[in-house]
Order: C-alpha cells, then structure tokens, then sequence
C-alpha cells in the first residue's frame, strides 16, 4: 500500500511499495502527487536519446531549453533561458542573450558555456533524436565552429544553409534542445560518451525538478531543484507504472494515487460519475489516418483516392467509437500547429464517391486490403470505415496485426490500404509536411523513407514546397504555402486523415494546475497543488 511513509522515503523504499488493491488508508500525503501511468517506454532520460513518451514528458520538467514553446499558444515561442536572441537578415545567424541568474541543482550558473555544450554533444552523439538539429547542415566536423559561445551570457548559432526562423527555433525548444551542465556530464563521462551513460538515470538539468529515482517498469521520482527559478508548488511527483488502465481507475478512486493518465473511452465514462474526479483533456499532435498504396492500380487514380475519403463517415465513427478521446481532424498538420487548416472539407456523401469511382475507371468498386492495428480503437474504426467503403463498391479485407507487423509491412511498401497513427518529431509543420508529401526519389533506393515515399506518393509539387517552406523566412509567407499544401494534399494524397487524438487524464478534485500538453513535452508539473 502506498502510505505516507513510503511516498515521503527514498527512492529505493519508493521503488518497493506494493501497489494498493483497495481502499488506501489515507490519502497521498499534500505536497507529493502519485501518478499512475504506463512508462515502461522510457529508454533514457539524457535528453540527446530520450525519444520517447515518458522520458521526454519528464525532462520537459527537468531541463530548460534556449526558447520554451508557449503553453497557451503553441505557434509561439517564448523566452527560456535565452532572454532575447536576434536573427541575422539572411536567416542563418542567430545570437541568444542567456539569463545571468539560472542555476544548476549543483548551485553552479547556468551559462553560454552549458548551451553549446549541449547542442555539441547532440550532434556529436547523434543518437534517434539528433536528427532534429542535424537536419539543419551540422556535423561533429563543423558543429565547433558553427555554435559557440562568444562570453558567458551569448551564444551564437550559424546555420549552414539559410532556414526558416521559427522552424529553427521550434527545433530548439524540443526536447532535444535541454541545457544540460557541462560540469556535471562532464564528471561522469565513459569511454568518450559525453556523460550519455550516467544521464540515462541521473540529471543535469536546470527545470523545476530533479531526476531522483527511475527504475524500469516501475517508478521515476522526480525532486524539487532547490535553485529553480520558480519553485514548484509540489516538492515530490512519483509516477508509478500501472499497465492496466482499470487498475488506475481503481487507484485514483481510492486515493492511491492522485492522477491516472490511460484510462479508456468506457474508463473515463466511469470516472466521470465520480463526483470525486475530474477530467482534463486537450487536443494533442497524435492523428490517425488511412493510407492507400499509389503503387496498387486503383490508387493511382487520382478520382479514387478522392473516393476514399467522400465515402467514410468521420463524424460518425467519432461520435460512436472515440467521443471522448479523438476529435475529427482532415489535415496533414494537427490542430494547434502553424499554419494548420482547421476546415474539414469531407464527409459521407456515397453517390458523390461513387460517381468518382466511375471516372476512375471503377464503376463498379475494387478489391483492397486494409491492415490495421488489433487494438481499440483500431478494430472498432477499421470495421467502420470497410462498412463505409463496401456501401460505395469498394469490397476491404480486414487483416489486424501488432503495431511492429503493420509499421514492418508499410515500411516495406506491401500495403494496399492502411489504418495507423503519426505524431510530429517535432512542434513545426515541416515536420509532417515533410513526412507526408515529400518524396524526391520513389525508387527502392531513397534515402527519405517516411510516409509519402512509403505510399509511393511521388508528387514534384508538393515536395518542392515542402523544402520552399522550410527555407522562407518570412513567417505569413511560409504559413501560406502549408495552407495550400494541405489543400493540394486533400486533392493529390493517398492518405485520408480522419481523427486527432484527445490527451486525456482523470484527476482527484483537490488537485489542480496539472498542465497536460499537445505533444509529451508540452506536459508540466510544476504548477501542481493539492488542497
């Protein structure tokens, strides 16, 4: 049983608490929060690895980064630990005037010194996530001297090539982006590793918390920083792995925990005739769409495709199956990003898919395969959208598979039809912009293997302003061309966008200032109370 004096001890007493079965015998003690939640994703907390749900939503509370995207308005971004920067006109120099009073956990200032430290080891590492810096023109070769610190308060970045600025700056404010202490890293370095073993279970970072405990399928305790610039209103967050959604439930409602984060669409139905829970939720980058193979003969008809998405019923099946978890969403950019179309410009009108199956050439439907992942809410979709094809002539075959079956079968290009997820790398268009509609080589060869070249969707117009739109820096001009990407791809795409999943979590009514975010590590804790 989680008891106050389990929740209050350390780390390893922590880790060996039971997990209560029933009623708990007192509530979880105020200035700690118990967090019941699946984390058995986490890999590494070093922000240069961490690639993850879990790990990155922790760091966003451990670290600072250069810029901060701004909560409230997620095409923004705010000052962190860079007061002010500047942007040379050709948008290739960019000069960051960090705050003089930042302070690592070690008592030591945070300066310029740290920041290029930290992006150096990224690139130099080069770990899943470097990608998001590398992408720029960097390398371990030029990195040195490209990003320096010229005093202790100013860091100066050159770009290789010129890039949009708030593309480059949304970048920054990643996870990947994290100042990590020079000092500290430095101390515990193996073999070369720039401290990549040690920060796999430690911290370095100048957030709000501190990393205390992490131990896999189990728990990751995070401490107050006792030099944050602000401090959290909550001194301790012990997030406990709970695999079972109903065992979460059961958790919040006792009191064993104070916030449970997977509960399911009938889970939630539950907690809500709760009078002692309350639920949050908000739009988050995590969309579903149905893919169809250009390379299979019906689908390389443009009348076709366009079929596809006239026949399906989205409000429908989010009413029916995810009312409370997913919202419609016909866009290749989620709701919330730069420059995304909030217009949905489809729905079910069966003679008007029809009537362009016949101009395809298909007047009387198609065979076609559809894999899709073997859990809720996939099966429950799945079987919505072939009932929505079949009553247009368009006869699917169910084939359910795990999520590595079906990623393995799109990756190799054998799919016809496809039902799957995406989320953005990272909080800018290009991000899907780039991975659903550029495609410059649709040979076995290419080096750009995401999702367009995946559907072997080879459209020259829509990858050349995929690159345009990353390069402009004038920020209407480049909202503009997403705008008419997106309406381009609603014409040309194989892919049907149909919902943006809802991130929801349930929570006890004496605590509040849980900020749950778009993407993992728009998610904070530091502004939790319990009353």
């Amino acid at each position: 049983m989680l008891t106050r004096r389990t929740l209050l001890a350390s780390g390893a007493a922590v880790a060996a608490a039971p997990l209560a079965a029933g009623k708990a015998a007192a509530a979880t003690p105020p200035g700690i929060v118990v967090m019941a939640k699946q984390i058995d994703d986490v890999i590494s907390f070093d922000p240069a690895q961490s690639y993850e749900f879990s790990n990155t939503e922790a760091d966003s509370n451990i670290y600072r980064k250069l810029v901060t995207p701004n909560l409230k308005k997620l095409s923004e971004i705010d000052p962190d630990l860079a007061s002010a920067w500047e942007v040379s006109s050709d948008g290739k120099t960019f000069t960051f005037h960090l705050v003089p009073d930042a302070v690592f956990p070690s008592g030591k200032p945070a300066t310029a010194a740290d920041a290029e430290f930290s992006l150096h080891r990224v690139i130099t590492l080069n770990l899943t996530p470097g990608f998001i810096l590398t992408q720029f023109g960097f390398t371990k070769d030029n990195v040195a001297s490209l990003i320096r610190a010229t005093d202790p308060h100013t860091l100066v970045i050159e770009l290789p090539k010129p890039a949009a600025t708030s593309f480059v700056l949304t970048c920054l404010s990643a996870n990947v982006g994290s100042i990590v202490e020079k000092e500290t890293a430095l101390a515990h370095q193996q073999n070369n590793d720039l401290g990549n073993h040690w920060l796999t279970s430690h911290s370095a970072g100048n957030g709000p918390y501190q990393l205390t405990s992490w131990s896999a399928n189990d728990h990751i305790i995070l401490d107050a920083n006792p030099h944050a610039a602000t401090a959290p209103l909550t001194k301790r967050v012990f997030i406990r792995h709970v695999k079972d959604p109903g065992t979460q439930l059961l958790m919040v409602q006792h009191g064993d925990a104070d916030i449970a984060r997977d509960l399911t669409p009938d889970l939630l139905k539950t907690a809500a005739g709760n009078p002692n829970l309350y639920r949050l939720a908000t739009p988050s980058t995590n969309q579903m769409y149905l893919a169809g193979n250009a390379n299979y003969a019906p689908f390389t008809k443009i009348e076709a495709r366009q079929a596809i998405k006239w026949a399906i019923d989205y409000a429908g099946i989010q009413k029916n199956i995810v009312p409370d978890t997913y919202i419609v969403n016909q866009s290749f950019e989620p709701t919330g990003i730069l420059g995304a179309l909030v217009t949905n410009p489809f729905s079910k009108d069966p003679d008007k898919a029809k009537a362009l199956l016949a101009k395809a050439g298909y007047p009387n439907g198609f065979t076609a395969t559809l894999d899709h992942f073997s859990d809720h809410p996939y099966t429950d979709i799945a079987a919505a959208i072939q009932a929505d094809l079949d009553a247009v002539g368009i006869k699917v075959s169910l084939l359910p598979g795990t999520r590595s079956q079906v990623f393995t079968k799109m990756r190799a290009r054998q799919h016809q039809l496809i039902l799957s997820e995406w989320y953005p790398d990272y909080f800018d268009p290009n991000s899907n912009a780039q991975a659903f509609n550029a495609n410059p080589d649709d040979s076995d060869n290419s080096p750009l293997k995401i999702i367009a070249w995946r559907c072997h969707f080879y459209d020259p117009t829509l990858t050349a302003e995929v690159t345009a739109a990353a390069e402009e820096l004038d920020t209407a001009k480049r909202v503009a061309i997403y705008h008419k990407m997106q309406e381009q791809a609603w014409q040309a795409s194989p892919i049907a966008f149909v919902l943006q999943q809802n991130a929801t979590s349930v929570l006890r009514k004496n605590v509040t200032g849980f900020i749950l975010g778009a993407q993992s590590d728009f998610t904070r804790y530091y502004d939790i109370r319990k009353t």
